[in-house]
């Protein structure tokens, strides 16, 4: 077999399609975010990026820097090993420490990415627990999808956001049957909002575990940033809450917190836990640092809300078609693969601003959209040239406006 050309054919099929994805080669610039340094053909240009998921800009933050300059003299630059073997840093007990407190539970697990702490909990408890069935909102994330079908236990898709058909599907096992109901907290590319405190409600009347993805909250909702579930006073109902350090914390990692036995499970049973090099202690200490600075202060919350409402409130006066949630993410809607490519290709080259097309596999087909997602660092000029560059595209191509 000729595995290149294989390889080159699938990868055209990609390119035909719009969907072949081209990395943005941008050099972020200390203090100067949401600014940053693009490389390009035509060599170096200054971009304003409006797609980047250090929400609060967290990763500029001066605390962080300290924090992570600090570590990186006193400790050298890698752990060493696996936090089994050499390296259990003390900043991961501290991070630890601090993400049990951020959600009121007595105990947290660090693992080395978001993606890594879902599949590892999800393939772990779901293939641990005996004749487990697993219960998975159909929205989920992809990482989630793929702890689940890892562990071999068998999973039922409930309708998006939809207690009721949870509830009816639950009610097919006996209440004392291992159950696992997992689900996102906000949706990362529609921007939608579970209702946490109604699928808990079934989930407790069935005797089900309840697993919340909350990597697109945390930092971002609750008086000390703990997520949608701390806003709405639900956290000691969820019995595992996942999260991230590589959003709105600005760092890198990821997490669970939940009961003692259970992230002793998880740490003692996962392979993508023991078998793994635990993070740099210089990248612990800055998300110690980020984690602590915004349990403390709401000031870069707000910020961030009223952007993301003024974001919202121009766009809608221009007529861009946004679709409509309750969270920070402010998805453009343009329904076509490769006119999502050309108009994202065109705001970098002619505007410099800098939004990724997002395409299938990461949405379905014909809901193709630019994922804007707005910060307290982006101001007031930088808004206009936004809503403006992306006025002017839709004026020249003709494209539908909302109504």
């Amino acid at each position: 077999m000729n595995y290149d050309a294989f390889f080159a054919d699938r990868l055209d099929g990609l390119r035909r399609e719009g969907r072949y994805r081209v990395f943005t080669d941008i050099e972020r610039q200390r203090g100067e975010f949401p600014l940053a340094t693009r490389h390009g053909a035509e060599g170096l240009a200054k971009v304003t990026v409006w797609c980047s998921n250090d929400y609060l800009g967290m990763g500029q933050n001066p605390k962080v820097l300290e924090a992570m300059h600090e570590a990186l003299d006193r400790c050298g630059a890698g752990a060493g090993g696996t936090r089994n073997i050499s390296g259990n840093a003390h900043y991961h007990v501290l991070l630890e420490r601090e993400l049990a407190a951020l959600h009121d539970k007595p105990a947290a697990l660090l693992f080395t990415s978001g993606y890594v702490s879902n599949w590892a909990t999800l393939s772990t408890l779901a293939s641990r627990l005996p004749n487990c069935v697993v219960f998975s909102d159909a929205g989920n994330h992809a990482s989630m999808i793929e702890g689940i079908r890892h562990s071999g236990a068998p999973r039922r898709i409930f309708a998006h956001n939809d207690p009721r058909d949870l509830e009816r599907k639950l009610a097919d096992l006996p209440r004392d049957a291992a159950k696992l109901v997992a689900f996102e907290s906000v949706y990362s590319m529609d921007g939608d909002i579970a209702p946490i405190g109604e699928l808990c409600d079934v989930a407790e009347r069935h005797g089900a575990m309840t697993y919340l993805d909350e990597v697109h909250a945390v930092g971002l909702y609750g008086p000390r940033g703990g997520g949608i579930a701390q806003r709405e006073g639900v956290s000691d109902r969820v019995t595992v809450i996942e999260g991230t350090l590589g959003k709105a914390f600005g760092v890198v990692g990821g997490y669970i917190a939940g009961s003692t036995a259970m992230c002793d499970f998880v740490r003692s049973f996962a392979s993508g836990f023991i078998f793994t090099t635990s993070l740099p202690p210089a990248v612990a200490a800055g998300a110690l640092a980020s984690v602590r600075h915004l349990q403390e202060s709401s000031s870069e919350r707000r910020a961030h809300q009223a952007v993301v409402a003024e974001v919202r409130r121009r766009l809608a006066e221009a007529g861009i078609p946004v679709m409509a949630n309750q969270s920070h993410i402010v998805p453009v809607m343009v329904g076509d693969p490769v006119l999502c490519q050309r108009i994202s290709a065109e705001l970098m080259s002619e505007h410099g601003i800098y939004v990724q097309a997002i395409n299938y596999p990461t949405v379905p087909r014909g809901t193709e959209r630019l994922r804007i997602t707005p910060t307290p660092l982006h101001g007031p000029e930088e808004i206009r040239h936004l809503v403006a560059s992306l006025t002017a595209i839709w004026s020249r191509l003709s494209l539908r406006r909302a109504a």
